[in-house]
């Protein structure tokens, strides 16, 4: 049977369909069965957000094959159809575009596609000025708003100068009840049991035991500063 990483390769020139029809999810957080498309589209992303600050390192190669898990034997596969993704002259919108198009109403996979490219941005060590701008850039195609994008990288990355409501997606000066109603909500959602419930890799899963301390960690530190007494 024909591998999905080598349906990619062979159909990479026409992979993408901007008439096609909206997906039916049978899974809340997932792609269509088989959406060769969204794999390839996804792959794209990944190969242009390795290339954002103008190379591509071992270590980002090897953070997109944890992402994507090929199956023994079509590692080779994987990686062609990664550098075709570099080479080709569709830029990462005409990519980010068509996820965002066909998978609007599941905002949870979009989101799990940003964690995943953050994890390959993360791969060497840093992430730079303009690996930011191409993710924020692919959150926008998303239809993520600039506070969400915000709360997205605060808990991949850490808020910035010290602000945990940006780990929330708050405003700062936010009331505690809203802080804790968007805690408990983001608390649920991100949790590492739903990953490994959901059959995500394990650097999935990890990435989700990470965010969800950051926002604990957070929520804690907004409920000191407020002086409320712990629960």
């Amino acid at each position: 049977m024909t591998s999905v990483w080598t349906r990619i390769v062979d159909l990479a020139q026409r992979a993408f369909d901007p008439e096609a029809d909206p997906p039916e999810f049978a899974e809340e957080c997932a792609p269509r069965p088989n959406d060769v498309g969204f794999t390839a589209a996804v792959i794209g992303l990944a190969a242009k957000m390795a290339r954002a600050d103008g190379h591509t390192t071992e270590a980002e190669m090897q953070a997109a094959a944890q992402v994507f898990r090929p199956p023994p034997g079509e590692e080779g596969a994987f990686k062609r159809a990664f550098i075709l993704a570099q080479q080709t002259v569709l830029g990462f919108d005409s990519y980010a575009k068509q996820i965002g198009r066909k998978y609007r109403a599941r905002p949870c996979l979009l989101e799990d596609v940003l964690d995943g490219l953050f994890h390959i941005a993360m791969a060497d060590g840093r992430v730079g000025p303009a690996e930011i701008a191409y993710l924020e850039q692919v959150a926008t195609h998303f239809g993520f708003s600039e506070m969400e994008f915000r709360r997205i990288k605060a808990t991949n990355l850490g808020p910035e100068a010290g602000d945990p409501y940006a780990v929330l997606g708050l405003m700062p000066g936010a009331g505690m009840d809203e802080v804790r109603q968007t805690w408990r909500r983001l608390a649920a959602e991100n949790h590492p049991d739903r990953m490994t419930q959901r059959g995500a890799p394990p650097e999935f899963v990890a990435i989700a035991r990470e965010k969800t301390a950051a926002i604990n960690a957070a929520y804690a530190q907004i409920r000191e500063e407020l002086a409320v007494p712990a629960e």
